[in-house]
């Protein structure tokens, strides 16, 4: 059984990784072309292929769960075409226990992915993303597209660029008085947080009042928020590229602000359900195998497996957009597609058996 066992592994790992490296490989390539056409300031080529290599961790993390569907239906699709599938099963080893032998790498991987997607991703996103507004926006205010916007109170902020040590470059204020009339206008180089307040250096403002504007020029100041590196380091990414823990943090901010929360939510759970949608298409996978997909080639099986996953990921995103639209709980919308996932792949598996 140990023999079994090691040979399951091969049969799993070795195309699931090969796959994981041609798609990554391909939306690397794809993703510099695009970067290729923004290419402006000191924004140049090899910024450019900084930001994908830099990006490559999201990468492999947004991948993983396609990687091993197809993986799993190649590997077992190989051994059904060369009769060891077959022989296997005539030995005495059941589907279900086929089965185990096959999650047992795939729970693997998915223990891997977890760290992977829950602290260098993060990290390595967020180092991407302000590299790539400093160097396209230099500094000016309001400059980069690829710079931040968040509310706090009254005042709406846009930054263009945050590194992770707690340093903003291109810092642009709104304030606003309870009519919702301008007051003052703020753009300031550069912030360094300090504690519990943050030193402005090369500040600019206006002061709007009904009868005059004022313009103001500073060296230095300080600014006085409940926005920290921590919170920025959040607010700079997409709510699907941060870490579960960091996505409960954010949500709890933006309640004390009074702002919408459904779509960090959605992604919390969507991240939390991942796993089981995951074992839930590998089932899917195995049941294929030992089915419908028995005897048929090996592009017919890819393309089965390529149907699977689009089917659940455009699922998975109706379902989820269609909860912040109409306003449901995010709970529901994200758990609905993987259980469902799971208990297909379970089914499937009993009329195999």
């Amino acid at each position: 059984m140990r023999l079994l066992n090691r040979y399951f592994w091969r049969a799993v790992l070795v195309p699931t990784l090969a796959i994981l490296a041609i798609i990554v490989g391909l939306d690397c390539l794809f993703g510099f072309i695009y970067e290729l056409e923004a290419l402006r300031g000191n924004y140049q080529v090899w910024q450019a292929l900084q930001f994908i290599l830099t990006t490559t961790p999201r990468r492999i993390y947004e991948y993983l769960p396609m990687a091993i569907l197809l993986g799993t239906l190649i590997g077992l699709g190989l051994l059904a075409n060369s009769g060891e599938l077959s022989v296997i099963r005539a030995a005495g080893v059941s589907t279900l226990r086929v089965s185990w032998l096959v999650l047992r790498p795939v729970l693997l991987m998915i223990i891997l992915s977890i760290p992977l997607g829950e602290y260098l991703t993060p990290y390595t996103e967020q180092v991407a993303q302000s590299n790539r507004s400093m160097a396209e926006g230099g500094g000016e205010a309001l400059r980069s597209k690829y710079g931040y916007w968040h509310r706090e109170g009254k005042e709406f902020i846009h930054i263009n660029a945050v590194q992770p040590n707690g340093v903003l470059y291109g810092l642009t204020r709104y304030r606003f008085d309870e009519r919702h009339k301008l007051q003052e206008t703020q753009f300031v180089e550069r912030a360094i947080y300090q504690g519990e307040e943050w030193a402005l250096e090369g500040i600019t403002g206006t002061r709007l009042t009904e009868e005059r504007t004022e313009t103001y020029s500073r060296d230095n100041g300080q600014w006085e928020t409940k926005l920290t590196p921590q919170l920025l380091s959040i607010v700079v990414l997409k709510p699907d590229n941060l870490a579960l823990a960091k996505l409960l943090e954010y949500t709890a901010y933006l309640k004390r602000q009074g702002l919408e929360t459904a779509d960090y939510m959605l992604s919390f759970w969507q991240k939390l359900f991942m796993p089981v949608a995951t074992i839930g298409m590998v089932l899917i996978a195995i049941s294929f195998v030992f089915g419908p997909l028995r005897e048929v080639t090996m592009g017919l099986r890819l393309t089965a497996g390529i149907v699977a996953g689009l089917i659940f990921h455009y699922g998975q995103q109706f379902f989820g957009q269609l909860s912040l639209v109409f306003n449901t709980e995010p709970l529901v919308a994200a758990a609905l597609p993987p259980v469902l996932c799971l208990i297909l792949g379970v089914w499937l598996l009993q009329r195999v058996r």
